[in-house]
Order: structure tokens, then sequence, then C-alpha cells
């Protein structure tokens, strides 16, 4: 069976990037499988994500052979099914303090420039003229002030990676089985008829929501025409050593720290985010049955090749010794039987403490 997919995946930083500046992949998909119920998710302009018949005009595009599938690929598996730590709130502040300690380091030191001109300006000539001698080394009084300000976002990322690290190692010295979960999915909705969850781990709230992986790395060079070591495709980076791999980098697009630091374990025990997503509500009550309801707008059903990967999965959300942990696990969605078109493909930051 032949279709055509098109895709313009968002790169890591795209909150800074034209869509319109990277083209659009296109290629003919050949497959033993059927193909999914036609979509298209976004934009000639922005962000896309398309899958739809073949026609005449397609004749020319490039020609990938992959399965069709809605067995939950390898990676995903790996990196998106089990137990994960809420990264410490504290990762989100720190990023917040970055910009507001950077300018006023620079204005700092503007300052200390203009400061002949301050002379008269009682409170700020005090602050801007004189310096205090460390060793054999003068430092201005302003930089006294203004570089503790300056480093606090590092001290706090600090701290909380500490955190994080101390939560990850209680979790590898004493690791949960998995929930007993009894699930029925319909039409774009799930419901936990039944849920049994281990000792001493109390349900907060849960819900499911819809995504799209990232493009397997090989077919992105070969549907552009670009060999292994040359410059890869827009959005990705350039392939990583074998023991480095992380994530999102197995596949080149690790071009960012999307998560903070993570133990060495047999698997991530922070969850990478998925930049493209769009979430059911989250439900709070844990009256049998839950009624998972999944996002406003109708997404297409679970479906998976080497350039689309539609993703669907459930989130737990439990409290376990203090620690805030997320239960992650795939789920099957039916295809819908009507073309689906969403106008806006939604996008979540990259960083998994900017990602709510």
């Amino acid at each position: 069976m032949e279709s055509v997919q098109r895709i313009r995946y968002p790169p890591f930083d795209h909150t800074n990037i034209d869509p319109e500046s990277i083209p659009i992949t296109e290629v003919i998909l050949e497959s033993n499988s059927q193909p999914p119920t036609p979509f298209k998710i976004g934009t000639e302009s922005g962000w896309l994500v398309e899958w739809r018949e073949l026609t005449d005009k397609d004749l020319n595009l490039p020609r990938i052979q992959s399965v069709t599938t809605t067995a939950t690929l390898p990676f995903l598996m790996r990196t998106r099914n089990g137990w994960y730590i809420e990264p410490d709130p504290l990762h989100a502040v720190a990023r917040k303090f970055i910009a507001p300690t950077v300018i006023l380091l620079i204005f700092s030191l503007f300052l200390h420039a203009i400061a002949p001109a301050l002379g008269d300006v009682p409170l700020l000539s005090w602050l801007t003229q004189g310096s205090y001698q460390i060793g054999p080394l003068d430092y201005p009084k302003l930089l006294f002030i203004t570089f503790p300000i300056f480093v606090l976002p590092i001290i706090i990322r600090i701290y909380a990676n500490s955190r994080d690290i101390n939560r990850q190692n209680t979790y590898i010295n004493s690791p949960l089985g998995d929930p007993e979960l009894e699930l029925s999915i319909g039409d774009g909705w799930v419901e936990i008829a039944e849920m049994k969850l281990p000792e001493e781990v109390q349900f907060s709230a849960a819900r499911i929501q819809a995504g799209v992986a990232v493009p397997e790395r090989k077919t992105m060079l070969k549907s552009s025409n670009r060999p292994e070591g040359t410059q890869p495709p827009p959005g990705m980076s350039t392939a990583l050593p074998e023991k480095r791999l992380t994530g999102g980098e197995e596949h080149g697009t690790g071009v960012g720290e999307s998560t903070p630091l993570a133990v060495d374990y047999s698997r991530i025990l922070l969850l990478e985010p998925m930049r493209v997503r769009s979430r059911g509500t989250l439900e709070t009550s844990n009256e049998l049955p839950i009624r998972l309801n999944g996002p406003e707008e109708r997404w297409p059903g679970t479906v998976y090749s080497s350039v689309i990967a539609l993703h669907w999965e459930i989130h737990l959300h439990v409290l376990w010794q203090g620690t805030r942990l997320r239960w992650v696990s795939p789920i099957i969605m039916p295809q819908t039987d009507n073309k689906i078109l969403i106008d806006n493909l939604p996008l979540r930051a990259a960083r998994s403490e900017d990602s709510k």
C-alpha cells in the first residue's frame, strides 16, 4: 500500500525558529499494511504532520519502505513506559531567574562604565566608585552586590539537581512494581475500570494524551538525500557516541537539555517531554470507574511508521514517600472513520521543567 507522509517537525528550540524557514519533508510510504484514516495537523506555513492518500502529483517524491503498525515502537517502550520522577519545581524557578539576573549584571557593568558621570548622585556614586582588594586584584564594589544575584540561578539549579538525584537513588534502591489497571478504550477516551497501585503509593490524578514522536533519523536522512556524516536535516544534530545516547538523542535530535541530571540506571527515570502533544482533562477523583477524555479536538488513532509516529499514552500521577511520581504507559487508540483536520500543531516546551 502506498500513501504520502508530510512532516515539518519542530526542533528542540522551536520557539525561536520560523517554521517556514524549514522545508517540509515529503515522502511516499510503501508498506504492506493499510494506511490510517487521512489526517492533517498544522498548516503549510507552520509546523505540520500529514498522512494522506497518494495522488498523481506525488509520483516524483522520494520513496521509503517502512512498517506501518499500531504496536508501540521499541524506543518509545524504552523511554515512555514505567515509573518516572517529577523534576524538582526549583528547576523552573531557576530558569525564570536567568534573564533578570543577566540584565542586572549587564546594567551594573554599564553603571560602572559611566561611574565618572554619576559623581553627584549620592547612592550611585557610592556603588560605582571604589573597589575592594582581594589578594593582588581589585574588584569593583558593585560587583559584590550583582554577582551573587547573577549566580543565584546556578545555585538553585545545583540544589534542585541534588534533590532529583536523591529521589532517583531512593527509587533505584526500592523500585516499585507496575500498577494493575483494567482499561476500556473507546473513541477518544479511556475508562479505568479497576486500579491497584503498589503499597505506599497514593493516587493523585490521571489523564491521557496524544502526541507525535520524533521521526526516525535514518529515514529523515534518506528522504532529504543526505548521507550519514554530512550536515543533518534542519532540527537534527549529528549522531552522538553510543555510550552517550539518552532519550531522543538516539535519533539525533538531542540538541538540548530536555531533562535534568539523570542517574545511571537501566532506563531513564526522568520523563522527556513530547514536543508535539495534546492532553485531555486531568481527573483527580479516585472513585472507579474513572473516565479519561482525550484532547478537545479529536486526534487520529495510534499508528507508527519511521516518519510519523502518532502515540497515545496514559499518565497516573501519584505520591510515594513524599515524592511525586508518574506512571506512563502506551495505549492503542482506534482509528477514526472520518478524515481529521486540526488547524494548529500543539507544541510544548522541550524541557521537562518548562513543560506543564
